[in-house]
């Protein structure tokens, strides 16, 4: 059940509580999970690459930018030379990676619909064979533009310090180590994603929150 409505976002919820005590303890503690979503195709994929490493007003100041010269279908972002796209604010090496993807769309070297239909794991494969394309920006796509419900992006930082306060860790977990710890919650990965963010949310200013 794809993470495109607040009944699957549930389905996946009680799954997961159902996992392991400390998940269920996690989810009272973070209180309402909000569903996520965005755009798919390459539009959804230049935003998330637009996004990476800026604050969240930083990064929709941009791509409003980006927006209003009409530049979030690929064959229009090739329209626009450089100069023109960089103005936005985009750095050179996000202007550089949202082209190559659109270049790939424009090429029919990539069908966003057919790798939204692939398990996760050749999804990200097949992602991240484009150039600025890592691990985490594949992922980020698949939750929150294609809504696959099994998807765990271990190498968020915000993530590993949720999970390490919840399940009581001595030290923050590194990518590898969350992806273990993670597995056994398959299929609801995706949803445990959106409930570890909202925790980390949550938990941060209050007193039970201990800085990692």
């Amino acid at each position: 059940m794809r993470l495109h409505t607040e009944e699957a976002l549930s389905f996946h919820l009680e799954g997961l509580a159902k996992k392991d005590e400390r998940l269920a303890r996690a989810i009272a503690r973070a209180g309402a999970v909000s569903l996520r979503t965005a755009p798919r195709g390459f539009e959804g994929m230049a935003r998330i690459i637009c996004g990476q490493q800026l604050s969240v007003a930083s990064a929709r100041a941009i791509w409003g930018r980006v927006e209003a010269l009409g530049a979030i279908e690929a064959n229009a972002y090739l329209s626009f030379d450089e100069p023109t796209l960089r103005a936005t604010g985009l750095s050179r090496s996000k202007y550089q990676t949202i082209r190559g993807v659109a270049e790939a769309v424009a090429a029919n070297e990539l069908d966003f619909a057919r790798i939204e239909d692939l398990p996760a794991e050749d999804a990200i494969t097949t992602l991240t064979k484009l150039k600025g394309i890592g691990p985490w920006t594949a992922e980020i796509y698949l939750l929150f533009c294609a809504g696959h419900p099994d998807v765990f992006p271990a190498g968020d930082l915000a993530l590993q310090k949720a999970v390490a306060h919840a399940f009581e860790l001595p030290d923050l977990p590194p990518a590898k180590a969350l992806i273990g710890i993670a597995e056994p919650w398959s299929p609801h990965r995706g949803a445990a994603a959106l409930m570890f963010w909202r925790y980390f949310s949550a938990m941060k200013n209050s007193d039970a929150w201990d800085a990692l």
